[in-house]
């Protein structure tokens, strides 16, 4: 065997085999590697769209928070306004009662000075009746100077 044709067969045989990856090989593989490319690209840009997604979600977040927290303030507001205005108008409410019942006592009081007055002038006119018929030693119809003991009742 000659070394020129060992060599020349070697070249061939390697031409062949480089020749047939090349045609049936070498496209599957890079078909493979171009779609990994196109997965990895994808899976970066939907990365990315998830993270503008997320960024979108979270300030939508906070505004809807902000709003709630506003809102919130508002009802607090509110029922702090509302609880003033129960508590006036409770205090109002006790005032006009507290007057009502000061007046109604005032009254009581009145009727009870002027019952009190007139109980006293009907005794000092019995009494000054009495004194009379004593004076006088004799007997006096009460039914006959009934206008005698209103008069000096009046008059007292």
């Amino acid at each position: 065997m000659n070394i020129n044709l060992t060599l020349f067969a070697q070249a061939i045989a390697f031409a062949a085999l480089t020749w047939l990856i090349a045609k049936t090989v070498w496209p599957p593989l890079l078909q493979a590697i171009e779609e990994r490319q196109k997965k990895i690209a994808e899976g970066l840009a939907a990365a990315e769209r998830s993270q503008k997604d997320l960024a979108q979600a979270q300030e939508k977040v906070n505004e809807a928070l902000k709003e709630a927290r506003a809102k919130a303030n508002e009802i607090i507001a509110q029922a702090e306004a509302r609880a003033a205005q129960i508590v006036e108008a409770a205090k109002q409410e006790a005032i006009a009662e507290g007057q009502r019942q000061k007046a109604l006592a005032e009254a009581e009081i009145e009727a009870s000075a002027f019952r009190a007055k007139e109980a006293l002038r009907r005794e000092v006119g019995a009494i000054a009746v009495a004194g009379a018929e004593k004076l006088i030693r004799r007997e006096i119809d009460a039914k006959a100077h009934a206008a005698l003991i209103d008069e000096l009742a009046a008059q007292i």
